[in-house]
């Protein structure tokens, strides 16, 4: 029986011990996928008892082995934590397997109170009325009285979780003081001499009920932590899915004017060439059946280029083969580079509208890609009438007044890239615009958009990283 200012001294050590430990395992992305998991199969249970109880199970061997390292015996804490967490099974599971080292030297009675605390505190988890009340529970009595109070006062409940299990911690926690006393050599237990001696003293009610308080707070302390992680994978999720629902609108965005056009175009062309009718309604379908469902947020550049064929092919024929040229340059190995899905659809369209539109006799169209230093280069120029004035081009370069197509453009660049990536608009000599994109090659840009880890912030920190 230890002093009780050595006692206090392994009580401190045993919650830095517990946070610890807890810290480390919920760095473990396994780890994090089997506590987190809303619905556990028996493999995920076994599983669980498994990660939890070998580090504790270690630390009672250490205990026999190290005689004056007892505040690394955490059976009774991690077998109330294994059942509230996981359930019954890997309560009881987890607690016999903690228990292994002490039965192994003669504490016979560590391995029966270890599998009933994990039994008890996994039927206590069924019985809670929602999940969340587990990962709320608080080591501070008063505040679980004060809540269950508020909560009470609209409509009275006789049964209370968080009490219910502050209540559990410290009956099983009096229950391996009691096997202790009758029994010292059946198991291990810190205790208070003060207490049991034939005349107790104030010191000794004291340690008494920091061992007590102790129990409970490991077992609070490591839920706190675990409900840190936790919330902040559910942020992320969070994160993940607006980031995705964000992509997906900006990907689907697609100008009204050209469906309006193009079915006009149709409409003249239904009468005097019903064949050149017919293939602009396909190449039209193509498109649409493109936007309506792909889910898809990256591509290769050459389904972006074979896109951009059957739209341009719409365009032709709406404008006359005579007065819109396209011409290509591009370099075969870009074309296998993954890009952002429609990409390039508003930039041609851009070229188009603003730039060989007003022009009576029409103009080309080029579109360029290549390799440089580990980016890819994609340039699309027109030689139509050029942005104008400096104001205006510095307005396209701001991306004001170019209507939603650049903006699109420009949006899904900044969530996807962050800085990574570069847009430029340029004027050129003799007329025309130039509009090129500087984007980073990555070896598996979808993955990105899948982990439950990314979000808009870090994004194009990540891609910072992978240039």
């Amino acid at each position: 029986m230890l002093e009780p200012r050595l006692i206090l001294v392994n009580l401190l050590i045993k919650l830095g011990v517990a946070a610890a430990l807890s810290s480390a395992l919920v760095r473990s992305k396994e780890f994090k996928s089997l506590i987190f998991r809303e619905q556990r199969e028996t493999r995920h249970k076994i599983y669980l008892a498994f990660w939890m109880a070998i580090p504790i199970a270690l630390g009672v061997w250490i205990r026999f082995s190290a005689k004056s390292f007892l505040a690394g015996d955490l059976s009774l804490e991690t077998a109330l934590l294994l059942g509230v967490v996981g359930g019954r099974l890997s309560g009881g599971l987890g607690g016999a397997l903690i228990s292994l080292p002490a039965a192994m030297h003669g504490e016979w009675a560590a391995m029966p109170l270890n599998v009933l605390a994990g039994i008890i505190a996994g039927q206590l988890r069924r019985v809670a009325p929602e999940q969340e009340d587990i990962w709320s529970f608080s080591p501070f009595i008063d505040l679980t009285l004060y809540r269950m109070i508020r909560r009470n006062l609209p409509r009275p409940r006789v049964f209370d979780w968080q009490v219910a299990f502050f209540v559990t911690i410290v009956g099983l926690r009096f229950l391996q003081t009691e096997i202790w006393h009758f029994w010292p050599n059946s198991i291990f237990s810190l205790e208070s001499p003060g207490l049991w001696a034939n005349h107790g003293t104030l010191n000794g009610y004291l340690v008494e009920s920091a061992i007590y308080l102790t129990a409970v707070m490991v077992v609070g302390t490591e839920l706190k932590i675990f409900n840190s992680v936790r919330i902040q994978i559910k942020l992320e999720e969070q994160e993940r899915l607006l980031l995705q629902a964000r992509m997906a609108a900006l990907q689907n965005q697609i100008n009204p004017h050209f469906l309006f056009n193009t079915l006009n175009s149709i409409s003249s062309l239904v009468r005097f060439d019903p064949d050149t009718a017919r293939e602009m309604i396909l190449k039209l379908a193509t498109i649409l059946r493109r936007l309506l469902h792909s889910t898809d947020s990256f591509v290769p550049l050459r389904e972006e280029v074979e896109f951009i064929d059957n739209y341009l092919d719409i365009e032709v024929v709406r404008f006359g083969r005579e007065k819109l040229k396209v011409v290509k340059d591009l370099d075969p190995a870009s074309l296998e580079a993954m890009v952002p899905s429609m990409l390039l659809q508003p930039l041609v369209e851009n070229c188009i509208k603003h730039g060989l539109a007003p022009q009576v006799e029409g103009g080309s169209i080029t579109l360029r890609s290549r390799l440089i230093e580990s980016r890819l280069v994609v340039e699309v120029e027109d030689d139509g009438v050029g942005m104008g004035s400096a104001q205006e081009l510095g307005q396209a370069q701001g991306l004001g007044g170019m209507g939603i197509g650049m903006a699109n453009v420009a949006e899904r660049l900044k969530v996807l890239y962050g800085d990574a990536a570069q847009m430029m608009i340029e004027n050129r000599e003799g007329g025309g615009t130039l509009i090129r994109l500087r984007l980073p090659i990555l070896p598996n840009p979808e993955e990105l958009m899948t982990t439950s880890a990314i979000a808009p912030a870090p994004f194009g920190k990540s891609l910072r990283k992978a240039e």
